[in-house]
């Protein structure tokens, strides 16, 4: 659920980036008014740097536990904070120039909302659920530590991971 919320959120904060987020009336001098348009990741420049963020989130969620993981759930979950500020911050409803794409530039920023909030889910999911999910590497956490093998032959690889010569008493 974590690993699909902040790849999802991802994903959402770059299409927003690619999107066309302003439109405005621009003085041309001699050709006079022309509509200018920007993109998401020209009006506002910390939409791909957050996903990204987002996307990293994803390799530290399974890499990490314990405490770390938590404070990374946490640092993921501002991050989409961040984003649902971005998203809002200068939206309008209404009074876009005439040929302006106003549906594409309202799906933009509501695009770059959502993304936000699944990286907030994704975050606190990952905060919540840090002791209980699985990490990378917790296989080998506890060397020490004997597993009861589901079957016999998953018995022998594991005797031969351990180092040991599974057939030396058969």
């Amino acid at each position: 659920m974590v690993s699909v919320a902040l790849l999802l959120g991802s994903a959402a904060l770059w299409g927003a980036s690619r999107m066309t987020w302003t439109a405005a009336n621009r003085d041309a001098g001699v050709r006079g008014l022309v509509l200018e348009t920007k993109t998401g990741a020209e009006q506002a420049s910390a939409l791909v740097p957050l996903a990204i963020l987002a996307l990293a989130g994803v390799a530290g969620m399974v890499a990490t536990g314990g405490w770390p993981r938590r404070v990374l759930g946490v640092l993921l979950a501002l991050a989409g904070v961040a984003a649902c500020w971005v998203a809002v911050d200068g939206l309008r409803w209404s009074g876009y120039p005439d040929g302006a794409p106003s549906a594409e530039i309202v799906t933009a920023h509501i695009l770059a909302a959502a993304g936000g909030i699944l990286v907030i889910l994704g975050g606190l999911a990952g905060t919540r659920g840090a002791g209980r999910m699985p990490r990378l590497g917790a296989r080998y956490a506890a060397p020490g530590a004997k597993r009861v093998a589901p079957d016999p032959d998953t018995e022998l690889w594991e005797a031969l991971s351990d180092g040991e010569d599974p057939t030396a008493g058969r």
